[in-house]
């Protein structure tokens, strides 16, 4: 019978909607892209840390000097991890939440001062500023104080003073403690940030992270107002942005229930009832300018603000309300009202009244374009509102997703392949296990199949940093690691334990004498040196201090027999594993490793510890770097397979679809592989007599970068080719691949 030489045409994308014959995309995949239109491994990805808090439910990169500082929100926190560009860096720091000063309390009224009322006094001291009060001396000291002024930027425990120029000119030795402060941050398991950053060009001369705890996780019409928070972006500290600049300043601090974006110079937060407010241009302090604007412009929350392209109206930015779109512009217009003039800065147009949005997390610009999830259907911007068609995995998607979660559906972009990622939570899942994709340049949709890289909760995309960074979603849970003999000193942080490679930083230590929670934070060689004595052929010696001697160190030095090691403690006296080799003398060297723990010793004692996992952490990962998941140096392969179209002559044939086809069966027997490829992969053959059969499925055929041809004789009437990659290091991209077939069997439709 004559042989026929077909090429794989299968078109690209992966369609989960409607029916496998009725397809004429990829059929089914796992971690595939589409490059060129044809199918290709999605890249792999690496721990940049394996102890970040989560989950995470939000995430912001700024970079600056070769240092990408990731931030990282989560229930009851915000943290940072410094990186560089390629991924390494130096640990996580937590912030601190300072604020507004509510209380004082351990007053000392120090000697000397003159008597009488003081008003307004500015209290020194103190991690914060702009604290005032009102101060009584009497008797020579201070016996009142009166708080008039909260400032900000204090934490619980800062001493406070004032100088004794402003309370009479004499004296010295007062002080009071901050007791209690607002600092604007609520733990909640409800917490969703949102981030971005402003210059304060009015003020500090300092670049400013902005971060708004949302507790909107749960529900996006959440009414809750959470206060906008402020700092330093190269520090750890944030306090509640208050309006404390310009003319008529009110001291209140900047809250409401839905976020905060920046159209430079201008901050602008959104939340209830249309709520859209903005500060003075270029000071994020005042909001009570001239240019400064409060208005409600739609019936609905607003949940989502990004910066667009405003030409002769920028800055402008669209806000995202549950049912609606709106622009706001900048456009001075002076009108006069009963002749007075009045100039109004910023112009409020609805896009569109009849729209939605799924997610607070959903919405991303893509080369000027604006891409979200509604509650039934994808969307984009582009000067109007539009439908973005999908008919490969609508109903997947929508079908599929935990609409009790829907909130943390939340999007990333891959630019370098033209992807819109969405991850979301399918089935029961409470955190997203899966992502569909959109593929912007080869205008196509599929998705990760469920593939372990799509459990993920939080992400940021590829900028100064080119990798994405997305945060796991499967918390680390309590286990012991290794146990080992420790030796604490009563109040210290540092304990000594004998060499051990399974230490590191980051643990948990549990035993009686640590405090619970205490994590080791550094690790530095220790090697304690006392003077010993003892006599040849015994098994002990004395030392002059036991101090940093632990069970099972080493220990060299005159007279030691060789391997020794300590066995047991008494006091000074030192029992060793092998017998001395001659009388002991002098300094002894007993090695091992110095540990600084997070919390100090409660006693001073020589006991056994247990050395644990952290639960509740996460990894952050750095995405497409590699072919693999890398967490350290170990890699592990990531699964990643295809399968095509039917290629039977009933749907036409390989590489054609044509309404008529032909009733026969495919016999395959060859298949040429075309492939850039790194190690070994795998093809089976799949297919069914007809529609509604059941499958079967061939033998895997292996085949490496060098193979140039696979004989086989397989025969299906609709028939399908599936291939895989799941080795450490695999890789593939499909180029154009031969089957040779030759015609099968003609079979009733009755047999």
């Amino acid at each position: 019978m004559v042989k026929k030489v077909f090429t794989i045409d299968t078109l690209p994308g992966v369609q989960r909607d409607g029916t496998i014959f009725d397809m004429n995309f990829y059929t089914d995949a796992r971690w595939v892209r589409f490059q060129r239109g044809r199918p290709r491994k999605i890249g792999g990805y690496r721990a940049i840390v394996s102890n970040a808090t989560g989950y995470s439910r939000g995430i912001y990169v700024n970079s600056v000097d070769g240092v990408n500082s990731v931030f990282n929100g989560y229930n009851n926190g915000l943290e940072v991890v410094n990186i560089n560009n390629l991924g390494i860096g130096s640990g996580i720091n937590q912030f601190t939440f300072t604020g507004l000063v509510l209380t004082l309390n351990t007053l000392v009224g120090g000697t000397l001062y003159t008597n009488g009322t003081y008003t307004n006094v500015a209290l020194t001291g103190g991690s914060g500023s702009g604290a005032k009060a009102t101060i009584v001396v009497a008797g020579a000291t201070v016996t009142t104080v009166t708080l008039t002024a909260a400032g900000n930027g204090y934490t619980v425990g800062n001493t406070l003073s004032a100088t004794a120029a402003t309370i009479g000119g004499t004296g010295s030795g007062f002080s009071i403690k901050v007791a209690t402060i607002n600092d604007g941050f609520t733990e909640s398991d409800l917490n969703l940030w949102q981030f971005d950053s402003t210059f304060d060009a009015q003020g500090s001369g300092n670049q400013l992270l902005l971060a708004h705890p949302g507790q909107n996780l749960e529900q996006i019409d959440q009414t809750t107002v959470t206060p906008v928070l402020a700092g330093n972006i190269n520090g750890t500290t944030l306090s509640p942005l208050r309006d404390t600049n310009g003319t008529t300043p009110t001291g209140d601090i900047i809250e409401v229930a839905g976020g905060v974006v920046v159209l430079h110079p201008y901050v602008f937060v959104y939340g209830d009832n249309g709520l859209i407010k903005n500060c003075v241009a270029g000071d994020p302090f005042d909001w009570n300018g001239p240019d400064s604007n409060e208005t409600n412009v739609a019936s609905t929350k607003i949940v989502k603000g990004l910066p667009v392209r405003g030409g002769s109206n920028a800055p402008s930015g669209l806000f995202w309300a549950l049912d609606s779109l709106i622009r706001v512009s900048y456009a001075p217009t002076t009108v006069t009202i009963a002749s007075v003039a009045q100039t109004f800065y910023w112009r409020y147009d609805i896009i569109s009244s009849q729209s939605s949005i799924l997610s607070s997390q959903c919405v991303i610009e893509y080369d000027g374009i604006y891409y979200w999830i509604g509650v039934d259907r994808f969307l984009l911007y582009n000067g109007v509102v539009k439908e973005i068609k999908n008919t490969f995995n609508q109903n997947y998607f929508f079908d599929n997703l935990n609409y009790a979660q829907q909130q943390k559906v939340f999007v990333n972009k891959v630019p370098r392949f033209g992807e819109i990622w969405w991850f979301f939570p399918s089935g029961n899942s409470e955190e997203c296990n899966d992502c569909i994709i959109y593929n912007v340049r080869e205008d196509c949709w599929y998705d990760a199949g469920e593939a372990l890289g799509a459990r993920r909760t939080a992400g940021y995309f590829s900028q100064v940093f080119h990798y994405p960074i997305n945060a796991g979603a499967t918390l680390s849970e309590q286990e012991v690691i290794f146990t080992a003999s420790i030796s604490t000193t009563n109040a210290s942080a540092v304990v000594t334990i004998a060499p051990n490679n399974l230490v590191a930083v980051g643990q948990q230590v549990v035993s009686a004498s640590v405090p619970s929670g205490a994590l080791v934070s550094l690790i530095t060689p220790n090697a304690a040196s006392p003077t010993a004595t003892g006599t040849s052929g015994a098994s002990t010696i004395v030392v002059s201090s036991a101090t940093g001697i632990v069970l099972n160190q080493s220990v060299t030095g005159t007279g030691i027999g060789t391997g020794a090691v300590v066995t047991t403690i008494v006091g000074t006296t030192i029992t060793l594993s092998v017998v001395n080799s001659s009388a002991v003398s002098g300094t002894m060297s007993f090695s091992g490793l110095s540990l600084t723990l997070s919390a100090n010793a409660t006693a001073t004692l020589i006991e056994t510890a247990n050395f644990e996992t952290v639960a509740g952490q996460v990894i952050l990962w750095q995405h497409e770097i590699g072919t693999d998941e890398v967490i350290d140096e170990e890699a592990n392969a990531i699964e990643s397979y295809f399968q095509t179209s039917d290629l039977g002559f009933v749907a036409g044939g390989p590489a054609q679809t044509a309404p008529v086809g032909d009733n026969f069966w495919v016999n395959l027997e060859r298949v040429e592989p075309d492939f850039i490829q790194q190690e070994e992969m795998t093809f089976q053959v799949t297919g069914r007599p007809y529609a509604q059969s059941a499958d079967v499925t061939s033998d895997p055929y292996v085949f490496g970068p060098d193979t140039g041809k696979i004989d086989m004789r397989q025969q299906r009437r609709e028939i399908r080719l599936r291939f895989s990659s799941n080795v450490q290091g695999g890789d593939y991209q499909m180029g154009k691949v031969l089957l040779t077939v030759t015609l099968g069997d003609s079979r009733p439709y009755g047999s």
